[in-house]
């Protein structure tokens, strides 16, 4: 592993595997916050760290002498507590730690098996931390290593294959729960990835052609159903009167507070509401009226076909490639924390060669200068290849080894 001091590789976080969606809604750490978190890691003296927050996890990865470091920042920048996450956490070091973030980025840790979105999601994080310059050559290389495996299994798998993710599982829930589904009014809260993808999973597996769209930013609205004529925009101002001649509601707004909340509502409102959001964007108090029904993401991702079952047959395959991209980067890694020491042992050696070669000339006569330098050179070769082999054992303390060969050499 790579080491600064007594650093180590750490992975911290929490995920839809041990937390709920409330408490992962706790966790959550926004976008200003996640500029605000890798500013105070740098201030900290953390310099290599990224974060990832999404609805199924958010998770840090970084160096760091103690994972602490890294909890207290994810604690500090979001409304969980450490007796809560030392409840529901996930802690990986060094090499699992590496192994967690393949794992991650080819969709084999996506609450819905293959997942493809949180491709983007870490593509952003990275972007996000090397424009605050909290990445180094290590992170860098991992990440465009994982990257690449990523792209090999979404190529050369079908572990993505079908349409399966959240937004896609909302439509498919009120396909199954509403008999007359193509009849109700639907409208769509919230125009971010997941709300774009929601509008056209309706408009491809339903025939209803009463959607309606509100969303903040209006012109975004504007431009969207530009190429989805089927679907009526509606302004922020009126989401009450639209919520009002809702039957289904979808929301997903991405903000850090609820946007719907009991005075969007009425007792004598029949509703369903789907809530994509994380943390959660629809106010628990909503289902105090008896015709509310709410669901939120843990929920939809239960929501299983013939495509998850395709799926998992093609989980050992994903698994393979990821080998071979760790190994490279495994390998990479070896190759950049040797190098140092070989070049301080090539050069120690140089130095007894050049003193002795420099007292045999002295001591010998007709000493024979030029065979002496190719002798030692291949001398050198030798021990420095040997040298090598051993600390690529998988037996071997790189460190203490290291250690070891400053202290004879530098004596």
């Amino acid at each position: 592993m790579k080491q600064i001091g007594q650093e180590h590789f750490y992975n911290i976080g929490v995920s839809y595997k041990k937390a709920d969606a409330e408490m992962r809604g706790k966790f959550s750490v926004s976008k200003k916050n996640q500029t605000a978190l890798l500013n105070a890691a740098i201030e900290k003296g953390i310099t290599s760290i990224f974060i990832i927050s999404t609805c199924n996890r958010t998770e840090i990865f970084g160096f760091a002498p103690r994972p602490c470091l890294l909890i207290e920042l994810l604690c500090e920048f979001s409304e969980g507590t450490a007796n809560e996450f030392n409840t529901i956490c996930n802690i990986h070091k060094d090499h699992d730690a590496i192994s967690h973030l393949f794992r991650i980025g080819t969709g084999l840790e996506s609450q819905i098996l293959g997942d493809y979105e949180i491709v983007g999601q870490l593509r952003h994080s990275f972007k996000l931390a090397k424009k605050l310059k909290t990445t180094d050559a290590y992170i860098e290389r991992l990440v465009n290593s994982v990257l690449q495996a990523s792209k090999r299994v979404k190529n050369d798998t079908k572990l993505s294959s079908g349409t399966t993710s959240v937004s896609y599982a909302a439509v498919q829930y009120i396909i199954k729960n509403l008999p007359d589904y193509n009849s109700k009014n639907i409208l769509v809260f919230g125009l971010g990835k997941m709300g774009k993808h929601t509008c056209k999973n309706l408009a491809e597996y339903t025939g209803n052609k009463q959607v309606c769209l509100v969303n903040r930013t209006e012109e975004k609205a504007i431009d969207f159903i530009k190429d989805h004529a089927s679907i009526r925009k509606s302004v922020i101002e009126n989401l009450k009167e639209e919520v009002a001649n809702a039957d289904v509601l979808i929301v997903s707004t991405g903000s850090e507070t609820p946007t719907i909340t009991k005075e969007h509502l009425s007792d004598s409102k029949e509703i369903l509401i789907l809530d994509l959001s994380m943390p959660a964007n629809v106010a628990k108090e909503v289902t105090d009226y008896r015709g509310v029904s709410l669901v939120n993401v843990d929920e939809l991702s239960k929501i299983t076909d013939e495509t998850l079952a395709v799926r998992e047959q093609e989980i050992p395959f994903a698994e393979a490639i990821i080998d071979i991209h760790r190994a490279e980067f495994n390998e990479w890694l070896n190759h950049r924390r040797f190098t140092p020491a070989i070049a301080a042992l090539k050069e120690s050696l140089e130095i007894i060669k050049k003193d002795e070669i420099n007292f045999q000339k002295k001591k010998i006569r007709n000493f024979d200068e030029s065979q002496a330098e190719i002798l030692t050179a291949r001398f050198i070769q030798k021990i420095t290849t040997q040298f090598v082999k051993h600390l690529k054992n998988e037996q071997t303390s790189v460190s203490e080894s290291i250690e070891v060969m400053q202290k004879v050499f530098q004596s």
